[in-house]
């Protein structure tokens, strides 16, 4: 194997050429530095959401290294849900237009133990304001910098369930307005990777009981002080950027929120 390692060969340009990566030392075992090297092409776009990536043995020979080591670098991205393996098929990038990667992210259940059914969203509101101290920490932005704000409720049938609140950063998601989401009829975050080629690979939650102030219970439709859980999450893209936050008010009389762990 050259001096240099993979991290001197990488990646793909459009319409399939090769690039040079500029060598940088490391330390790290093989096959994290082909991961590295991995998530930088999911990171730069060079395969899109829900497309195949270049079999294990075309990503060994363009590495040059064994196809033993390429495998245990996607074992690791599968494991993490950046990637997904289907018998036969190959390997494709995870997209949240999949199932089984939208519930990782919606785990409010019916107390009857049923299958989810599919809840009505109802925008509030959509506008772009000034990040506040607490909203610009949370997505490392500057103070004052430009979000977008987004208020919804989500229902079953009549009945509202989740007050959300959500801060996005305008840098990314300077476009996204009311009559954007109004169209939209996917989740939410299949909706960032489509249009904003953003995606959430991960996310940070905190939870804790609430009362509902008088502004909440208005809007969910229950007395002032009725409890609430409170669910505030920081959703991560590739690269550790925190690129949401959100603070979901979840009333629970016949719903959990379900988390499995192991």
């Amino acid at each position: 194997m050259p001096d240099a390692g993979p991290h001197a060969r990488a990646g793909r340009q459009a319409g399939g050429a090769t690039r040079e990566v500029p060598a940088t030392p490391s330390f790290s075992p093989l096959y994290q530095q082909i991961k590295t090297l991995l998530l930088r092409s999911l990171q730069q776009g060079d395969w899109q959401p829900g497309e195949l990536i270049p079999s294990e043995i075309e990503l060994a020979a363009r590495y040059k290294v064994s196809q033993g080591t390429v495998r245990k670098a996607i074992d690791e991205l599968a494991a993490e849900n950046l990637l997904v393996r289907r018998q036969g098929r190959g390997t494709f990038v995870a997209t949240h237009a999949e199932e089984g990667t939208r519930y990782r992210f919606l785990r409010l259940t019916p107390d009857d133990g049923q299958v989810p059914p599919r809840l009505e969203r109802r925008l509030l509101d959509c506008r772009r304001m000034r990040a506040t101290a607490d909203v610009a920490r949370a997505l490392g932005l500057g103070s004052g910098e430009a979000v977008v704000e987004v208020r919804r409720l989500l229902l079953e049938g009549e009945r509202a369930l989740v007050l959300d609140d959500l801060w996005l950063p305008a840098t990314l998601f300077g476009a996204l307005d009311a009559e954007l989401l109004a169209r939209w009829r996917g989740p939410l975050y299949r909706l960032f990777e489509a249009e904003f080629s953003v995606r959430m690979i991960r996310a940070e939650e905190k939870i804790r009981a609430v009362a509902a102030s008088a502004d909440e219970a208005r809007v969910l439709g229950v007395a002032p002080a009725t409890p609430l859980l409170l669910v505030e999450r920081r959703s991560y893209t590739y690269g550790a950027r925190p690129v949401e936050l959100r603070r979901g008010l979840y009333l629970t009389e016949r719903w959990h929120y379900r988390n499995e762990l192991g």
